[in-house]
């Protein structure tokens, strides 16, 4: 039986290929369905949605309304049920193409096996008109996130896909990347991949997806490919396809990627692309990077600075410690400063004592002299990289005023507890170290301080069993007694954390996350008066970002988002993460990334792709726990589709993203 499914399932690849071709994506035959929020139909298939009550979303799969099969469709896109699989699948037959997109994509993100012998059979072979173009490219990527290792052989074999077949090309490429993020590789995709990137009459959206696979995918072997991704670099235009090709040049290694990199390093204008020039450089001997990495640090672009002070920090050697301490005190911004300093502490030797007393004094003024809580907590994680500085961590840290000290300080002691070397590193005195440490954690659990909660949780989760007794014989309570301080939903990436140590401490099967029950339903009032378009303005320390929302896609972020706009609840929040051309991150009310308010949203996850810059995203600890923090994309970041909400796109203001770094400030958010 299982020699015939596969049979057959090579025959509907094979006769697609033979039989098939897509028409570019302009001349598509497809009916756009507009969705009109102020139908009360419209609003009920959203609201049962966001209460994941799937039955009665099916009622709708046989409704004579295309509009309202399609939302339905949707809908399980966002509620990822493996029960809807089969009753999916009838909608892939649909006389409208939109239908037959939807029910694919919402297949896929179930990642049930179950769907993709379902979605194989319902591939059109024959569509030489291109008319199911956009639910065959759909079908193409779904098996990507629901197939084997033997789907994925079979998807690399399409090979006969003309340049003009954009959609298919589009879909091919993202299922083979959706594989790779499942940890499913073959050397027949890689290859592919290689072919759709190095060749430009391909798509350029093909492109950007294979070259993003190159960077993504683990345990690639790319080295044969080395030369031929060295001489692309130079001859692309688009910057998504060289920051991307960086990475993938370091992974192939050898002297002509490595001169490459460091040429055009040289004639490289995009910030993003010489960021990742600098991360791709940390697979090749630290020497060769060493120059580049200095004269980064001097640059007037803070995240670029930023991530060659982290190289130092990785890949740093003793014989520079005193450089990086040198460096640490000429630089300007204290992002880097602090970065810098960590290196200098983590790899001065042990007989430099003088050295590492004066680098401690130094950073304990600054602790005490900073008007910054950021650059205080970014000064205790670098005291962390010294370990007998945990006392005064505890005692600075864990008692400030501020929950992003507080935090960073459980973050900077977790970090000691964990060093590989830690017996080695406090001698014979490395149990009373290790148990005190974990008594201030311990401590940490009682005070139901969300961040230090969670991030407590995690550092005892890894403590050997010896320990975890100790701290049970100190405190026999302490881990029920933090639960009980938890408030839900507000404190639910707390609660899963803390839950799961106490399961490891009992010794019991780690238990599932817990999702929050509904409890904050879409206002329709808010959204019913929004104009055609609604757009948002960000009003930050370094310029006005504009916002075009979605409320046609995500209507229960972008009224929520809107409402605390109108509260001024947005005003004077920072932006407490940013990770250079990755992601900024803001809206938190305690300002460590742990706070949130007295309910949560659900994800709303149709059928979008961070597949540009400024994509604005809900960030979450899990599906289904948003609130107030949300994320602006430096770059395409494809491997965040289908799990967060985006909700809307910046219009212009993209200068104030790239220029925006930790602690700096939204002053307030005005709706149009």
């Amino acid at each position: 039986m299982c020699k015939l499914y596969h049979f057959r399932l090579a025959l509907l690849i094979v006769l697609a290929v033979l039989l098939w071709r897509c028409e570019p994506v302009e001349q598509q035959s497809f009916v756009s369905l507009e969705i009109d929020l102020k139908d009360p139909e419209v609003q009920r298939i959203y609201d049962f949605q966001d209460r994941q009550m799937t039955d009665s979303l099916l009622t709708y799969f046989r409704q004579d309304a295309p509009l309202y099969r399609y939302l339905a469709a949707m809908a399980f896109a966002s509620i990822k049920s493996p029960e809807a699989v089969r009753p999916l699948a009838g909608l892939l037959s649909d006389d409208y193409t939109s239908i037959r997109k939807a029910a694919a994509y919402a297949m896929g993100q179930t990642g049930s096996s179950e769907a993709t012998p379902l979605l194989m059979e319902n591939f059109e072979q024959n569509d030489t008109a291109g008319y199911y173009a956009l639910s065959n490219a759909a079908i193409l990527e779904a098996v990507g996130k629901t197939g084997d290792q033997e789907h994925l052989e079979l998807l690399s074999t399409i090979t006969t896909y003309q340049p003009t077949d954009t959609l298919l090309l589009l879909g091919q490429a993202r299922g083979i990347y959706r594989f790779a993020l499942r940890g499913i590789t073959s050397a027949g995709g890689t290859q592919r991949m290689i072919e759709l990137v190095t060749n430009q009459i391909y798509p350029l959206a093909a492109r950007i997806m294979a070259a993003n696979y190159l960077y993504r995918a683990g345990g690639l072997d790319l080295s044969e490919y080395g030369p031929e991704l060295a001489q692309l670099i130079f001859k692309e235009d688009d910057p998504r396809i060289r920051m991307t090709l960086a990475i993938a040049l370091g992974k192939a290694g050898g002297e002509e990627a490595q001169a490459a990199l460091l040429q055009l390093f040289r004639m490289e204008n995009d910030y993003r692309v010489r960021c990742n020039i600098l991360r791709a450089l940390a697979n090749f001997p630290h020497d060769v990077s060493k120059p580049l990495l200095i004269e980064a640090i001097k640059a007037p672009q803070t995240q670029l600075a930023k991530v060659a002070a982290a190289q130092f920090l990785e890949q740093g050697n003793s014989q520079d410690a005193t450089t990086y301490w040198r460096l640490a005190k000429d630089s300007v911004a204290w992002q880097v400063s602090t970065t810098l300093y960590a290196a200098a502490q983590r790899h001065l030797p042990t007989y430099y004592a003088d050295y590492r007393d004066a680098i401690n004094a130094e950073l304990r003024n600054r602790f005490r002299n900073s008007s910054s809580v950021y650059e205080q907590a970014a000064v205790l994680q670098a005291m962390s990289e010294f370990g007998w500085n945990y006392r005064f961590i505890q005692r600075q840290g864990l008692t400030a005023e501020s929950p992003v000290i507080r935090t960073a300080a459980a973050t900077a002691l977790s970090a000691i507890l964990d060093y590989d070397d830690f017996t080695s590193y406090f001698g014979g005195g490395y149990p009373r170290v290790r148990r005190e440490i974990s008594l201030y954690l311990k401590d940490g659990i009682r005070s139901g301080d969300a961040g230090v909660v969670a991030v407590a949780a995690q550092a005892l989760a890894k403590l050997e069993q010896p320990y975890r007794s100790y701290l049970l014989q100190q405190d026999s309570s302490f881990l029920n007694d933090g639960l009980a301080q938890l408030t839900l939903p507000r404190q639910i990436e707390s609660y899963n954390a803390l839950l799961r140590t106490r399961a490891i401490f009992r010794g019991e099967e780690e238990p599932q996350p817990r999702t929050p029950e509904y409890n904050h339903p879409i206002d329709w009032s808010v959204l019913v008066k929004l104009r055609e378009n609604p757009q948002a303005t960000v009003s930050t320390d370094k310029g006005d970002i504009v916002l075009e929302l979605y409320p046609e896609h995500a209507p229960g972020s972008v009224a929520n988002f809107i409402q605390l706009a109108v509260d001024d609840f947005y005003n004077g929040k920072t932006f407490h993460r940013v990770v250079p051309n990755f992601v900024i991150q803001g809206g938190c009310p305690r300002g460590d990334g742990y706070g949130s308010l007295d309910y949560t949203i659900r994800s709303e996850l149709p059928d979008l792709h961070y597949d540009q810059e400024g994509y604005v995203g809900m960030a979450s600890a899990g599906n289904h726990t948003e609130g107030t923090q949300f994320f602006i994309t430096h770059s395409p970041t494809p491997h965040l589709d289908g799990n967060y909400t985006i909700f809307a796109r910046v219009l212009s203001g993209m200068s104030a993203v790239h220029n925006t770094t930790v602690g700096d400030q939204i002053q307030r958010i005005d709706i149009e």
